[in-house]
C-alpha cells in the first residue's frame, strides 16, 4: 500500500485523496495536503449537488484533524466555491469535513463521543480545544445523527412518566422499553403536554403501540385511553415496589399502635 492510501486510512480519510505531508516547525503540526476525489468534486457544501464552479474562494485552508500521537495533525485543501441553483454561491463540499466546520468528521465524532462521558472542559483539554469549540462541535454531530434515525419507528412499548428537575418545573419523558432510549420529553406535568407527544406520534404509529407503563397519575392514563385505546396498560415496577412499601409501612405502623397498650402494660407488670 502506497504511503498516501495509510495516511488517508489512518486519518479516516474517505473519499478524498492525500497530495503529501509535511511538517511545519513554526507551529509544530503536522499538514496533510490534501484533495477531494474526482467523484466528490465541484458539489454544493449544504445539498452536495454537483455544480459549475464559481472562484477559487479565499484559497488554501487547513481543517483540525485526530492527533498522531501526541503531534497535532491538520489537512491542508484548497476551498473553490460553486454556484448552486438552491443555495447560491457557497464554498464547495469536502468529503471529510461538514460544510462551514473547523474540524474533520472525524475529530467532531470523537469529541461529541467523549463530551457524553465527561466534562466539557475536561475533553477541551484533552484534543487542546476550547470548551466553547466542544459545545460548538457536539450541536451538529447531534443534528446529522438525529437526522438519520427515526426515534419513532416500530413503537410497540413506551414508558411514560413525570419527573422533577428542580423548583416547579417537570417534564414527561416517554422511553422505548425494547430499546431502553428515551425518545421524547417536554416542559409540564398534564394531558395537554402529554398529548403532543401522541400529535408528533400521529395517529397511524398510535395504533401500533401494544403496551404502555405509567404511574398512578389519571391524567397519563386519560390520555393513552384515549389516544390508543387498543394497548393495555400497567404500572411501572418502581412506583409497583414504592406502593407496597409505604403500604407496608402503613401496616406496621397500624400493628404497632395496636400492640403498644399491651405491651405497656407488660413492662408495668414486670417492673
Amino acid at each position: 500500500m502506497r504511503p498516501t492510501r495509510v495516511w488517508a486510512k489512518g486519518l479516516g480519510l474517505a473519499g478524498a485523496v492525500v497530495e503529501g505531508v509535511d511538517w511545519d516547525s513554526e507551529r509544530a503540526v503536522v499538514v496533510v495536503r490534501v484533495r477531494p476525489g474526482w467523484w466528490q468534486r465541484d458539489r454544493c457544501g449544504q445539498c452536495r449537488r454537483r455544480c459549475p464552479g464559481y472562484d477559487a474562494g479565499a484559497g488554501r485552508r487547513w481543517w483540525r484533524a485526530l492527533d498522531l500521537g501526541t503531534t497535532v495533525t491538520v489537512l491542508e485543501a484548497d476551498s473553490p466555491r460553486v454556484q448552486c441553483p438552491e443555495h447560491g454561491v457557497v464554498v464547495a463540499a469536502v468529503p471529510w469535513a461538514r460544510h462551514g466546520a473547523r474540524f474533520t468528521r472525524a475529530f467532531e465524532d470523537q469529541a461529541a463521543w467523549l463530551a457524553t462521558h465527561s466534562a466539557q472542559s475536561t475533553v477541551a483539554t484533552l484534543l487542546r480545544v476550547t470548551w466553547r469549540s466542544v459545545a460548538g462541535i457536539c450541536t451538529p454531530v447531534v443534528a446529522a445523527a438525529e437526522a438519520g434515525r427515526d426515534d419513532f419507528a416500530h413503537l410497540e412499548r413506551i414508558g411514560i412518566d413525570e419527573i422533577h428537575i428542580g423548583g416547579p418545573t417537570y417534564l414527561v419523558v416517554v422511553v422505548d422499553h425494547d430499546t431502553g432510549h428515551l425518545i421524547w420529553a417536554a416542559p409540564g406535568r398534564d394531558g395537554q403536554t402529554l398529548a403532543h407527544f401522541f400529535d408528533t406520534l400521529g395517529e397511524a404509529r398510535c395504533r401500533t403501540l401494544r403496551r404502555v407503563s405509567r404511574d398512578g397519575a389519571s391524567w397519563i392514563a386519560a390520555v393513552v385511553t384515549e389516544r390508543c385505546p387498543q394497548a393495555i396498560q400497567c404500572t411501572d415496577p418502581f412506583h409497583v415496589v414504592g406502593w407496597a412499601t409505604d403500604a407496608l409501612d402503613e401496616v406496621r405502623r397500624q400493628v404497632w399502635n395496636t400492640a403498644r397498650p399491651s405491651v405497656s402494660t407488660v413492662d408495668e407488670a414486670d417492673r
